[in-house]
């Protein structure tokens, strides 16, 4: 077993990194931050003529036919540098159900879009500020049509469509709306990191399609996010390094009675239980990166672990990074508290970290059944 990136991959990796160092994308962050929008439009236009939306979308649809682990690379750098772009929602989450779950006809419509950046896409589930889960869906469909309210839908400003999480006479369903249709309205919604919006939407009597069938539709949601939560993670290490990177170069630079202070003990401390917390998670992250390549058995396990462990590193690295750069962490200027805003953003994303503990209970005691 080879847990370890290819050189190719490894390249690519690279060449993601100094595309959004030249991009000066931190800047951009913080750029959106102090502005009235809640994306970078210029450097999510610059990231679809790259391709990148089109890397595991097959051949056949104009996309480039990679694989899981060169979408992992992507994400790691996309969190190291806290891109305010919607590659999550539209990736991850919704180009992913696309390719796994649409019929024929959807994906020859929708995946030649995707890869030029004409449709956008997004995913929105939660109804109510709890965990997600099928009991909780009230948001109907009924002869194609939604009647509901969910909120928290990530980057559904830019978005062109959505998948929704529905309740139907038989089950739970997951149906296919574009924004443009007639009956939906729109709210944007405050939130830690305003430089990925959230919105709740309003569906009355909106038309949909159908992605999968009626009754199994939250299991094709729970595969979908089990995918998904593996590039969140990388996302997490991404944004993890950074962190920990900044706190080190700060403690050699900045000197107290006559010394660096990353020379104190307590300093040392800090860096010490940072780089522990960020290698176990990368462990982890590198493992439930095999799994999500060869579709292993083993995904909801490895998904979970990496999901919990890059939370906790992402946490603990943000906060870290603030302490140890002292009062001026706690300010504007220094670029610490963005990193801090992601952290407890993508803490919550796709399910907060109590509920990814439980999956990792639930998927353990399951795999010691069988």
């Amino acid at each position: 077993m080879n847990l370890d990136f290819s050189d190719d991959q490894k390249f690519l990796k690279e060449e993601a990194r100094k595309f959004l160092e030249k991009e000066k994308t931190l800047s951009r962050n913080r750029s959106v931050l102090e502005s009235n929008t809640s994306i970078d439009e210029e450097l999510w236009n610059k990231i679809v003529e790259l391709g990148w939306t089109g890397i595991r979308i097959p051949e056949e649809y104009n996309g480039l036919g990679l694989g899981h682990l060169e979408l992992c690379v992507i994400a790691e750098e996309l969190g190291r540098f806290l891109a305010p772009v919607p590659f999550s929602s539209s990736v991850y989450l919704f180009t992913e159900a696309i390719i796994n779950f649409a019929n024929d006809d959807m994906k020859q419509n929708i995946l030649p879009k995707l890869v030029t950046g004409e449709i956008v896409g997004t995913l929105a589930v939660t109804e109510a500020f709890m965990a997600p889960s099928h009991e909780n869906i009230t948001l109907t469909c009924k002869d194609g049509l939604l009647n509901g309210k969910k909120i928290a839908v990530p980057d559904a400003e830019i978005a062109t469509h959505v998948i929704v999480v529905a309740k139907t006479t038989q089950g739970t369903s997951l149906q296919l709306v574009e924004m443009s249709s007639d009956g939906i309205s729109m709210e944007y919604q405050e939130n830690i990191d305003e430089s990925r919006g959230h919105y709740s939407i309003t569906f009355n009597n909106v038309k949909s399609e159908l992605i999968g069938d009626e009754v199994g539709g939250w299991d094709i949601y729970e595969s979908i996010v089990s995918q998904a939560a593996v590039l969140f993670s990388y996302e997490q290490i991404g944004g993890s390094q950074a962190a920990l990177d900044m706190a080190i170069n700060y403690a050699q630079e900045r000197y107290a009675f006559g010394r660096p202070i990353g020379s104190f003990q307590a300093i040392k401390h800090k860096l010490a239980d940072m780089y522990i917390a960020l290698t176990l998670a990368k462990s982890n992250c590198y493992y439930a990166a095999w799994a999500l390549s060869t579709n292993s058995s083993d995904l909801p396990t490895a998904s979970a672990t990496a999901r919990v462990s890059s939370t906790k590193a992402f946490q603990l690295c943000s906060k870290e990074n603030i302490q140890t750069h002292g009062g001026n962490g706690f300010t504007w200027e220094y670029d610490c508290h963005m990193f801090y805003r992601r952290s407890k953003l993508l803490s919550l994303n796709i399910g907060s970290l109590s509920n990814w503990k439980e999956k990792l209970v639930t998927s353990l005691e399951q795999s010691n059944i069988n």
